[in-house]
């Protein structure tokens, strides 16, 4: 690499680290706003929240990685512009296809950062946070569970708890079910434990009776036990014990499809496959949108009104480029067939960023006044 390339791959590398913090922060704070009002309100430590917003940041990241590299690219090159720099390379014979050099390593390390968080960060983040969510989701004790009220966890179901000790025993619980036509069923007992299930906790009472009561005879049955074991499944409703998220599949079995992949997570074969092939085309999207930016202000010259034109341009190619991206995406969703369009919108960019870098080079004619 010559010492030009290294000259402006630094200045990328530093202005795109500047941008991609700035733009990673901003998405995590309004992020982080949600996951405090859902978490904290649900009862949950300040060490929770940390953590399900440290899960977050891969996935931030891969979604700010394209624009902030094209953010850096637009910057300095017009930073190079406006002090002649590139001009000066230019006269001692540099066309653009070599000034944008730089640019394509830039483009294509950042596609490398890219391609592992979209094939192995972001999918293993997501694994961990829909099984911590889930593990939340079933503390039946944060969500709901309130000493010395009487509480409503679902419709036709009544709860109260006198108290609830330190080490999480339910001291003189009370449980109404009436939410069947037929029978009317209320549990209690001297003492509960709240233990993990496989789908949902299960209540564990001890030293306690349940009256059932039916409704057409008027007939009531008692029965006394000394410890009674209730799912609280069918009481209750559960996030997290369903199908695994399309995200959090590795990227390798996404693209297989196998049956088994799909009952997992309840998906179409075209949604895997398109799930899966994003993954790949995206990175590339890395490097379509630098060069994007630098080849459209290498239209212009040097002006003291600056380049606003071609930024103008080049902010709207870049527009295109994720509408194109969109449309592939929905069109990938409808036909499993379809796969390939994925890749139409990055390639579509390096193609256009070419053919700018070839209209740039090419000699302009000067205007002659009449």
């Amino acid at each position: 690499m010559s010492r030009f390339d290294r000259y402006i791959l630094s200045q990328l590398l530093a202005l795109f680290g500047f941008f991609a913090l700035v733009l990673v922060a901003v998405y995590w704070v309004n992020r982080a706003v949600g996951l405090f009002d859902q978490l904290i309100g649900d009862g949950q430590s300040a060490l929770v929240f940390l953590e399900f917003t440290i899960l977050t940041l891969p996935n931030a990241i891969r979604l700010v990685l394209p624009v902030a590299g094209f953010a850096a690219a637009v910057y300095v090159t017009n930073r190079l512009m406006q002090e002649s720099e590139l001009v000066v390379m230019q006269a001692t014979g540099f066309s653009a296809f070599r000034l944008a050099r730089p640019v394509l390593y830039f483009g294509l390390i950042v596609m490398l950062m890219q391609a592992v968080l979209t094939n192995l960060l972001v999918p293993a983040s997501q694994r961990v946070l829909g099984e911590r969510s889930a593990e939340i989701s079933r503390n039946v004790t944060a969500r709901f569970l309130t000493a010395g009220q009487f509480m409503h966890p679902a419709a036709g179901v009544t709860l109260y708890i006198r108290e609830i000790s330190p080490t999480g025993e339910l001291l003189d619980l009370f449980l109404s079910d009436e939410r069947s036509p037929a029978e009317r069923t209320i549990h209690s007992a001297r003492k509960a434990f709240l233990v993990r299930g496989a789908t949902a906790p299960k209540l564990v009472m001890v030293d306690g009776s349940t009256q059932t009561l039916t409704r057409n005879g008027g007939r009531m049955a008692v029965t006394r036990f000394s410890d009674f074991t209730l799912d609280l499944a069918g009481l209750v409703a559960f996030d997290g014990g369903g199908q695994v998220a399309l995200n959090a599949i590795p990227t390798r079995e996404l693209l297989a499809a196998t049956p088994g992949a799909q009952a997992a997570t309840g998906a179409r074969l075209s949604e895997m496959l398109e799930e899966g092939h994003s993954r790949l085309a995206a990175p590339l999207l890395a490097v379509a949108a630098p060069l994007i930016g630098f080849a459209a202000l290498m239209l212009g010259s040097f002006s003291r009104f600056g380049l606003w034109r071609q930024m103008t341009l080049a902010v709207a190619l870049l527009i295109a480029e994720q509408l194109v991206w969109t449309w592939a995406g929905s069109v990938a969703i409808a036909s499993a067939a379809a796969w390939p369009a994925l890749y139409l919108a990055p390639l579509a960019g390096i193609a256009t960023a070419a053919a700018l870098l070839w209209q740039a080079q090419r000699p302009r004619r000067r205007k002659v006044p009449a």
